[in-house]
């Protein structure tokens, strides 16, 4: 049963009485006010300035994707005629919303006056993504390719590419990471975030991914922003490459930019909730067993597995009373 709110507010009017729940409203803006512009400011000095849209954004990367595998994620009907007008089209309007956001992020975060600068500065980084989307096509292909060849499962690629999580992360974050590496980092942290929330695959656009990578699952997996992966790795779901301490200068204030996070060489396997902290170096060619916690370094060629279960000593039989 519906409920309409505006003919019961007008019969509470009808009988000389307030729908008005008596909010405080005046009070609480005020407050609102007070702590958004003096206690707890924590807004750059000098004129309001539009954040990056995660909505355009979303676009943006819908945009990005059927461009690169455009007869995937674009359009079923595409022929030898008419898919490159639709990939130059796709690909300019994608373009264009994409230099928009990053200035938009450049001029969000920074503490200088606007000038005219800052948009050229925005277009140059948008035409070097650009100019990198030929190269990152053929990384997703190997990624693709690694997909097939790790998942039983794995019928055909079309399956891959549009029904795995993992292959959408790796899509989503091989994408960010090329803005993060030419400094849109505010907007590459954003689509990160897209991916992560669409997959529940967390990978800071920071981390640095080597060809033919592959995330079976996926879910929970948590690669941090230092995190060097080599070439040919395999990980599975709630795998965790983190960092181990987070260290502090002489003030308590959290040092930032310090390599934190594990190095995963060539050839490597990681199980399900593996948990691998710190910067340590697991090296090639290793399989890391599932559910191990792993803070020091591993050889190649190495097996690492959970400890052992070891039963206790037998405890002595009580004496007969």
């Amino acid at each position: 049963m519906s409920i309409d709110y505006l003919s019961d507010a007008s019969a509470a009017q009808a009988h000389g009485t307030s729908s008005e729940p008596g909010w405080r409203l005046d009070e609480i803006v005020a407050e609102l006010r007070a702590s958004r512009e003096i206690t707890h400011s924590i807004r750059h000095d000098g004129p309001a300035r539009r954040p990056p849209s995660r909505e355009a954004l979303e676009r943006i990367l819908n945009g990005l994707v059927e461009t690169l595998f455009p007869r995937h994620y674009g359009r079923y009907d595409l022929d030898s005629e008419n898919i490159d007008y639709f990939v130059g089209s796709t690909l300019s309007a994608a373009l264009n919303a994409l230099q928009e956001q990053i200035h938009r992020g450049a001029l969000f975060v920074s503490d200088e006056v606007p000038t005219s600068d800052t948009l050229h500065a925005a277009s140059e980084l948008t035409r070097h993504f650009a100019a990198a989307l030929p190269w990152l096509r053929g990384v997703l292909v190997s990624d693709l390719r690694a997909a097939y060849v790790g998942d039983p499962a794995a019928n055909n690629f079309p399956e891959i590419l549009i029904g795995y999580p993992g292959m959408t992360a790796i899509i989503h974050h091989r994408l960010a990471h090329v803005l993060h590496q030419h400094g849109a980092r505010l907007v590459a942290r954003m689509m990160a975030e897209i991916a992560h929330s669409r997959t529940g695959i967390d990978i800071h656009p920071g981390a640095t991914i080597g060809p033919s990578f592959f995330i079976d699952h996926g879910t929970g997996v948590v690669i941090g922003e230092t995190a060097i992966i080599g070439e040919r790795v395999r990980i599975y779901q709630a795998v965790t490459l983190g960092a181990r301490h987070f260290p502090t200068d002489d003030n308590g204030a959290l040092i930032k930019g310090n390599a934190r996070h594990p190095i995963i060489e060539d050839d490597v396997i990681i199980y399900a909730g593996a948990t691998i902290l710190g910067r340590i170096t697991v090296g090639h060619n290793s399989t890391i067993g599932g559910n191990v916690w792993l803070t020091d370094d591993v050889p190649p060629n190495s097996f690492v597995t959970q400890a052992s279960i070891k039963s206790k000593p037998a405890t002595p039989a009580a004496a007969a009373p």
